[in-house]
C-alpha cells in the first residue's frame, strides 16, 4: 500500500472542526461481566484493529490555506502507546465508571500519533470495561461500529488469534494484508447483515435507521427539489434559546440507560401504531421537557432541532473507513405534556423525515466545507450549529451477544460529537434484544446528565402503563367473551378524543367508554 493517503474532503472537514471545547472524537463503553485476559485483547487489537491501515496512519495536516491534509504511516508506531490498562476507583459502580469516560471523553487525541485510544477498565463490578475513542476523521459512527463488530466473535472461549506486526509493511505484503483484511470484513458483515436486514427489509420490527440510507440515495438521485433542500438548510431559523445553549468549555459528561427490553419497547410501539424509533425519541424528549421543568425553565410550545446522521452507506461499502453520512433535523415536541400526544406528534414528524432529500445534500455541503478555508468553513459550523441543540445518532446492532477476547459483551453505548456550538448528545443503540440509551453534555450548561435518563425512566414507565391497560381491557372483553359462550373475537375501539394537534388519538378507550383513560370526561373519571 502507498505509504500516504490524501483524506477526503469530507474526513478534512470533520478534522477541521476540532476544538478544545468540542472534541470531534467518536467515543464507547463497552463492559463485560468477567474479566478480560489483557494479552488476549491486544492479540485481537494487534492482529484485527491494525488489519485497517487507518488505525497504523497518523494526519498531517496542511498548513496552506488550500493545502490538503494527507495520511502517513506512522515510522514510529508503538502499540502501547494506543491502548491502556486502568483501574476504576473504589467502589468500582456505575457512577465511578461513568465519571471516569467523561474525563476520558474531555481528553483531547495526541494528534502526532494515529488518533485512537483503547483504555481497558478493571475493577468494574466484578467484570471490567473497554472505553474506545477515536477520532471522527478516521470514519463515522457507523462504519466505527463495523469495526468494532469485526473485532468480534459469535462463539465464547475464543483462542487468542495469531499476533501480526503491522508496523511497516513491505510492498510485497500488500496481497497477504488484503486478504487478511478481506476476512475481517467478511467477520463483520456475518454480525452486520442482521442490522441491514432489520434497517432495510424488516424496519418496523426493531430498532431501525431513522431515514432508510437507501431511500435517502434514491431520492438524492432522483435529482427533484435538491436545490430547495439545500436551501432549506442555509434558512432555516436559529433554534430557540434555551439552558441547553450557551458558553461551551472542556468538561463532558456523560451517562447512558440501564437496558431496556425491545420487547417492551416493541409492545408500546404495536398498541400505539408508531414504531420503536417513535417510542425512544417520544420518551427522550419527555425526559428533556421534565429536565427542563425541574429547572425552572418554560416550556410551553417550545421545539427545538436534533440534528441526525444518515449513514448513506451501501451495505457493500460498510466495510470501508472514512465519512459517508448527511444530516437531517428532528424537530422536537418538547412543549407537549401528554406522552401519547407527543408520541403521535413524533410519529407524524418522523414520517415526514423519511422523504427528506436533505440527508444526500448535507453530505455534499460537508465535502465542499473540507475544500473551503478554515475561516469559511467556521463559519458554516457556527451556522449550522446555531440551528439544533442535540445531536441525536441511532445505530441498530446486532440481534445476538457477541464477544470479545474471550468474552461476552454485556452492555455496549457510543457517544458521537457535537460539532459548532452544540452542547448535547443522544445516542441510541440496540444489542442483544435490547436497546440502550445515552447522553453527553457539556459540563457547565448540564451537569446533571443522569437528571434527564431518569426522566426518560419516568415517560418510558408511562408509555408503557398504556400497554398494561391495553391488556387490562382485553383481558376484560375475553372474559365477557367467555361468559356469554359468544364466539365473537374481543374488538379494542380506538379513543374518539382529537389531540390538540387535531388528530385522532391513536390509544385504546377504556372498557365501556370511547374515550382513552387520558381523555375521559371529568365528571366520568
Amino acid at each position: 500500500m502507498p505509504k500516504t493517503q490524501p483524506l477526503t474532503t469530507v474526513d478534512a472537514a470533520w478534522l477541521r472542526m476540532e476544538d478544545p471545547t468540542n472534541l470531534m472524537m467518536v467515543s464507547g463503553i463497552i463492559t463485560f461481566k468477567k474479566m478480560i485476559d489483557f494479552d488476549h485483547l491486544k492479540a485481537v487489537i494487534e492482529h484485527k484493529l491494525l488489519a485497517f491501515d487507518r488505525f497504523r496512519m497518523r494526519v498531517v495536516q496542511s498548513r496552506l490555506p488550500f493545502g490538503s491534509s494527507y495520511w502517513e504511516l506512522d515510522p514510529t508506531f508503538n502499540l502501547d502507546a494506543h491502548l491502556h490498562r486502568v483501574a476504576l476507583p473504589s467502589p468500582g459502580d456505575k457512577r465511578t465508571l461513568q465519571h471516569m469516560v467523561s474525563d476520558l471523553m474531555s481528553t483531547p487525541l495526541d494528534f502526532s500519533k494515529p488518533l485512537w485510544q483503547y483504555h481497558l477498565i478493571e475493577n468494574y463490578d466484578g467484570g471490567c470495561a473497554l472505553m474506545c475513542r477515536l477520532h471522527h476523521c478516521i470514519a463515522d459512527g457507523m462504519a466505527l461500529v463495523f469495526v468494532l463488530l469485526s473485532l468480534t466473535d459469535m462463539m465464547p472461549d475464543t483462542p487468542p488469534p495469531t499476533s501480526h506486526s503491522w508496523e511497516m509493511p513491505d510492498e510485497s505484503e500488500d496481497d497477504g494484508r488484503s486478504n487478511a483484511l478481506n476476512a475481517l470484513v467478511q467477520q463483520g458483515s456475518k454480525a452486520v447483515g442482521a442490522v441491514w436486514q432489520t434497517t432495510s427489509k424488516v424496519a418496523s420490527e426493531g430498532l431501525e435507521s431513522l431515514v432508510n440510507p437507501a431511500h435517502a440515495m434514491e431520492l438524492a438521485l432522483k435529482g427533484t427539489d435538491t436545490a430547495v433542500a439545500a436551501g432549506r438548510l442555509f434558512l432555516r431559523s436559529p433554534d430557540p434559546q434555551t439552558l441547553f445553549k450557551g458558553e461551551l468549555g472542556v468538561a463532558k459528561r456523560a451517562a447512558w440507560s440501564t437496558p431496556l427490553s425491545l420487547r417492551d419497547v416493541k409492545a408500546i410501539k404495536n398498541i400505539t401504531g408508531t414504531t420503536v424509533n417513535d417510542v425512544l425519541v417520544s420518551a427522550m424528549t419527555g425526559g428533556l421537557r421534565r429536565y427542563m421543568l425541574n429547572k425552572g425553565a418554560t416550556v410551553d410550545g417550545l421545539n427545538f432541532r436534533a440534528a441526525v446522521p444518515v449513514n448513506l452507506r451501501t451495505p457493500e461499502e460498510m466495510g470501508t473507513l472514512g465519512n459517508k453520512f448527511g444530516i437531517v433535523f428532528l424537530s422536537l415536541p418538547v412543549g407537549i405534556a401528554d406522552p401519547l400526544e407527543r408520541l403521535n406528534e413524533v410519529h407524524d414528524r418522523m414520517i415526514e423525515l423519511k422523504n427528506s432529500k436533505e440527508a444526500p445534500v448535507a453530505l455534499g455541503i460537508l465535502s465542499a466545507m473540507g475544500m473551503s478555508p478554515q475561516e469559511f468553513q467556521g463559519t458554516l459550523v457556527r451556522m449550522f450549529g446555531s440551528k439544533t441543540t442535540a445531536v441525536m445518532t441511532n445505530v441498530p446492532g446486532p440481534p445476538m451477544p457477541l464477544y470479545l477476547a474471550g468474552q461476552k459483551i454485556d452492555e455496549l453505548m457510543f457517544w458521537v460529537p457535537q460539532s459548532g456550538r452544540v452542547s448535547l448528545g443522544i445516542s441510541i443503540i440496540s444489542y442483544a434484544n435490547k436497546v440502550h440509551l445515552g447522553v453527553a453534555t457539556d459540563a457547565g450548561l448540564v451537569p446533571d446528565p443522569d437528571t434527564i435518563m431518569t426522566g426518560f425512566y419516568e415517560e418510558f414507565d408511562a408509555l408503557m402503563a398504556l400497554v398494561h391497560e391495553a391488556k387490562s381491557v382485553e383481558a376484560e372483553e375475553k372474559a365477557k367473551t367467555k361468559s356469554v359462550e359468544t364466539a365473537v373475537a374481543p374488538q379494542l375501539s380506538q379513543c374518539q378524543a382529537t389531540t390538540k394537534s387535531g388528530k385522532q388519538c391513536r390509544n385504546w378507550a377504556k372498557n365501556g367508554t370511547t374515550f382513552c383513560h387520558i381523555h375521559q370526561p371529568k365528571n366520568a373519571k
